[in-house]
């Protein structure tokens, strides 16, 4: 029930994102000083920042998926703003000391108005990238808005014994389907180094979630992937238990792993004339790890590499250049909306770039080749220096692979 359902990236797949990626109508970036016109018409075409709910992709679990329920059975499970309902409750097998819970059996289940009625004191906006962990692709870039999970905590008056907070959410009332993810609770209560919080999210780029994006309400974890980001909320459960126990965690992958910093290509032209300047443009996920460069290098394809050198650190990279915030930001995102969000100004303006856990453009005009065919690679490096795929190579907790795209440079 989360934003991750993949168990491998297929290159199909990573197509489909560059395909909607090339295709947004609207200019998302402002053109950085002294970039020349062959990148200019390149950057015309480019997606916005943001992206439109609709337009995000979605590996949802469930069978069926519980936002292709009809409206009338969304109703009567709670998945409507009408009728949804949160439990807040101990757990029964690693029980906290609470002051109180809330429930559907005593009726004192929290519903959407007490969620707004929060909201109007604590909520919070912030942009994410939402990603899954398998796929490395992002499904879309979002402003997600809704109240900090401690507020919720807080209505419990937890007492002791508490020491990591789980949640789920709907799951067509079949134990086999739950999907769990969780926290602990210092997570939840406390946001470490400049992170925004883990809240309870009703809006996205300042409309209502749509149930396609795990609406009425879901969970979003800035830092971490989308299987901790649950969608379609109705339990949060306060636990002492002093270890992860999420859905994922029993399907072999890391489920502490935040998110990567890497950089993959939304545009590499095919059949430019030899010695031609190649115009190259792509996106970065700006992982907790922040993002300092990114680099590319075109070799011939049939190049052979030496094996002890795997993540090419040895190639001859060259700089590109990461793009300015953009001046429409797309996705129905605005100034006024941005206005006040975590890490912008009261003017919209962000306060640093690129901003950690969102995506950023890049873009680089490359030499012309010989003709043939040839191979362009691009990495970033983080803000610590650690050049992609370090520090965290490891594909269970999320993909970073250098992405290798084969192009023809006409005779």
């Amino acid at each position: 029930m989360d934003d991750a359902g993949h168990p491998e990236l297929s290159r199909r797949f990573f197509l489909g994102c560059a395909a909607v990626a090339a295709g947004g109508a609207a200019r998302a970036v402002a053109a950085a000083e002294g970039l020349p016109p062959e990148l200019e018409r390149v950057l015309e075409r480019l997606e916005p920042y943001f992206t439109l709910q609709a337009n995000f992709r979605d590996v949802s679990r469930g069978r069926p998926v519980p936002h292709s329920l009809p409206e009338e059975v969304r109703r009567d499970v709670g998945l409507t703003r009408e009728t949804w309902k949160l439990e807040v409750v101990s757990d029964s097998a690693h029980p906290a000391t609470l002051g109180r819970q809330f429930t559907r059996q005593d009726g004192t289940a929290l519903d959407f108005a007490a969620l707004l009625a929060l909201g109007e004191q604590h909520a919070v906006r912030f942009a994410k990238v939402m990603t899954c962990l398998n796929i490395g692709c992002p499904l879309g870039m979002g402003l997600w808005e809704g109240v900090p999970l401690r507020a919720i905590v807080a209505l419990a008056r937890p007492k002791e014994n508490l020491r990591r907070v789980f949640y789920y959410g709907y799951h067509n009332d079949d134990e086999t389907q739950l999907f769990r993810s969780s926290l602990p609770i210092g997570r939840v209560l406390e946001d470490y180094d400049g992170l925004p919080p883990v809240i309870v999210c009703y809006k996205l780029n300042g409309q209502w979630l749509t149930p396609e994006r795990g609406g009425p309400v879901r969970i979003v974890v800035p830092e971490h992937y989308g299987f901790k980001s649950v969608k379609w909320l109705t339990h949060v459960v306060l636990s002492n238990l002093f270890h992860a126990n999420d859905t994922y965690g029993g399907q072999n992958n890391d489920v502490d792993s935040p998110l990567k910093t890497f950089v993959a290509t939304l545009h590499v032209p095919d059949g430019t004339p030899a010695q031609t300047p190649l115009p190259v443009v792509g996106y970065a996920q700006v992982g907790v790890s922040g993002l300092s460069k990114v680099q590319v290098w075109i070799s011939p394809a049939d190049q052979r590499w030496p094996d002890d050198d795997p993540y090419f650190s040895t190639a001859p990279w060259t700089d590109a250049t990461i793009l300015p915030p953009p001046t429409r930001w797309g996705g129905d995102v605005d100034g006024p909306l941005l206005s006040g969000a975590f890490g912008f100004d009261a003017a919209g303006v962000p306060r640093a770039w690129p901003m950690r856990l969102a995506k950023a453009h890049w873009a680089a005009l490359v030499p012309g080749v010989p003709a043939g065919r040839h191979v362009l690679r691009c990495r970033s490096v983080d803000a610590a220096g650690h050049a992609q795929p370090m520090p965290r190579p490891f594909k269970k907790g999320g993909r970073c692979d250098i992405e290798s795209v084969t192009f023809t440079v006409a005779g």
